[in-house]
């Protein structure tokens, strides 16, 4: 089964080019021009088991918000992609991340239905010259793009540079889990026989 999917996505304001593939060697290399946009996405990868190649080109002389956000619609669209029909995986994933003092919950459900609750709230507004505000911009493009619901939980934090780490780091965990093929299930994971 061939889980790999490359796209490309150019608008006014950003130009992606993505390759994916849910059963890889683990590598990554992402240049978004964002670069703690990077540094999040190394660790989706990283933990999720993932071959991801990003490269993005976006208004950033404006601010970070497009690029983000259309990096995480690209992404969603290649997760969704990616897994098709949905035969055989795993569909569920969750994790409890702990980073230092941050501890987050993320869980997910590639139910077909793209949701985000994010309950997070962050002390600081910048972490470097990043706006924090678009972790969850990011999120709720992947979770609407991969049509997937994705919870998200702030248990305990102070740093913010730390929480959002255990979020990507957690939501790495939980897709890996979700996008596994489990040897046992045949068919999609479902009793409406659809997802």
């Amino acid at each position: 089964m061939d889980r790999t999917v490359t796209l490309q996505r150019q608008t006014n304001e950003t130009d992606i080019a993505l390759s994916l593939d849910l059963d890889g060697q683990v590598r990554w290399e992402c240049e978004t021009g964002v670069p703690f946009l990077d540094h999040m996405l190394s660790h989706v990868a990283a933990h999720g088991l993932l071959d991801l190649e990003i490269r993005a080109k976006g208004d950033t002389e404006i601010d970070d918000h497009h690029t983000v956000e259309d990096v995480g619609i690209v992404l969603g669209q290649a997760l969704a992609q990616a897994l098709g029909d949905k035969q055989g995986i795993t569909r569920y994933g969750s994790q409890l991340m702990p980073m230092d003092e941050a501890l987050v919950l993320v869980a997910l459900d590639f139910s077909g239905r793209g949701l985000l609750v994010y309950d997070v709230a962050l002390p600081g507004a910048r972490v470097g010259t990043f706006d924090t505000e678009l972790g969850g911009e990011f999120l709720r493009a992947l979770a609407h793009n991969a049509d997937l619901t994705l919870h998200v939980k702030l248990l305990h934090g102070e740093n913010t540079h730390h929480i959002l780490e255990a979020i990507f780091k957690g939501l790495g965990r939980a897709l890996g889990q979700a996008v596994a093929v489990d040897p046992r299930r045949v068919g999609v994971p479902s009793t409406k026989g659809t997802l």
